[in-house]
């Protein structure tokens, strides 16, 4: 079973090995997350490698991934446990028939963890072959305000409570990593329950090396300029910048239609795969992409890249 890392160089080569290329300071908060066991919030836009965190410490750890994806009127029955009425009925029936009639006998049967299905943060307390499990409770702030007040127990003293049965606690606490895009504020309460880090854009240099190390099929004069052609687009007047994700994405198909540099008919046709909105195509496409090139071009041999 890998070990956890002792130290922030042993967390960034951990990173490293999984092609994951984060800064000094993301590997800081999640070597302290991981030593403290504290739960670890991502914050940031999406598309900057929040989620990719926690699937990069499940496989490097050899750890169980249970994923949440939250979303608005996430409740109990979906996230934690529900009870499986229809064999809760069966088993009524079944006593009945055998000639029971203890009503406590039975109600105590039936309300046993055989009749219970667990969601994923029930099944995140539950040890796992290879030690505790990574929890990902992605887009945090999809969900109601509601739902985060439940969350609080768990990250608090990683126990879920039962009416029923009373309380389940972890024998280890797993390791849980919560991220937002952050669409609406979290409340003061969750977030003081974790370690917090703000995921930003990454700079040229980073975002090439990300670009290199996921796109290896991109030639170098083309990862130099598509990258700092959406470092340009970022600061444009856009509804919805381009994420990591997107630059991956536009790496990969610039590199499937044999691309060896930014062609701007080219740019202006693929679009799509950076931009998701109409209005943020039509703002660059054309003469505006044409533009962004020349530009681009200039800021690196300015900086001897490319």
């Amino acid at each position: 079973m890998p070990a956890v890392p002792g130290s922030i160089d042993d967390t960034l080569a951990l990173l490293g090995r999984a092609s994951y290329v984060g800064d000094r300071a993301l590997a800081t908060v999640i070597f302290l997350s991981l030593r403290l066991a504290r739960p670890l919030f991502l914050e940031g836009e999406a598309g900057v490698g929040k989620t990719e965190v926690a699937k990069v410490l499940a496989a490097s750890l050899d750890r169980r991934l249970i994923r949440l994806q939250c979303y608005e009127g996430l409740d109990v029955a979906s996230a934690v446990y529900e009870w499986n009425y229809p064999a809760q009925m069966m088993a009524i029936r079944l006593a009945e028939a055998a000639g029971e009639h203890d009503k406590d006998r039975i109600e105590h049967d039936i309300f046993s963890e055989r009749y219970l299905i667990k969601r994923p943060l029930l099944q995140a307390l539950e040890p796992g072959t290879n030690g505790a499990p990574v929890l990902l409770i992605d887009e945090i702030d999809r969900a109601d305000e509601a739902f985060e007040a439940y969350l609080l127990e768990i990250l608090s003293d990683f126990q879920v409570t039962i009416p029923e049965i009373g309380a389940l606690k972890a024998p280890e606490p797993p390791i849980v990593v919560i991220t937002s895009n952050r669409t609406r504020e979290i409340h003061d309460a969750l977030k003081r329950r974790c370690l917090y880090h703000w995921l930003g854009y990454p700079d040229l240099n980073r975002e090439m090396a990300i670009v290199r190390a996921k796109a290896p099929r991109a030639p170098q004069r083309l990862t130099a300029e598509l990258v700092a052609f959406v470092q340009s687009l970022r600061k444009q007047d856009l509804f919805k910048s381009p994420g990591v994700a997107e630059t991956l994405d536009w790496a990969a198909a610039l590199a499937e239609l044999d691309a060896v540099a930014l062609d701007p008919t080219q740019v202006s046709d693929t679009l799509g795969v950076l931009l998701k909105y109409q209005d943020d195509i039509a703002k660059i496409e054309g003469a505006k992409a044409q533009m962004l090139i020349e530009e681009t071009r200039a800021e690196l041999r300015r900086l001897e890249i490319g």
